[in-house]
């Protein structure tokens, strides 16, 4: 019964680090850029945009679609940045946690 106890208080604890670590998620943020910083994107590591920066001189109606381009390519930017924060927070939270491969905690 000792182990069994031992068992569920380990998986409180390793309950608590998750949901500390989604929190730290929400508020950890990268930011992504593109065209040597014309266009940046910030979001949190969980991937929620939070601001969109546009360098004044990308303010050209001919632009339109480099402005666009560089968007996606600054969001794309943060996202890897997201995810690299996301695998750091979650792997401490998980304590040295071996886990399968293709096995994640994100969605906890």
């Amino acid at each position: 019964m000792t182990d069994l106890m031992g068992l569920m208080k380990q998986a409180r604890e390793m309950q608590q680090r998750m949901t500390e670590a989604q929190e730290k998620l929400d508020r950890e943020e990268v930011t992504g850029e593109s065209g040597a910083g014309l266009v940046s994107v910030t979001m949190t590591a969980k991937g929620e945009i939070k601001s969109v920066k546009l360098d004044p001189s990308m303010m050209v109606p001919s632009e339109v679609e480099v402005v666009e381009d560089l968007i996606v390519a600054a969001s794309a930017d943060a996202r890897r940045k997201a995810e690299a924060v996301q695998q750091r927070v979650m792997k401490e939270a998980a304590g040295g946690l071996q886990l399968p491969p293709g096995l994640s905690l994100l969605g906890m």
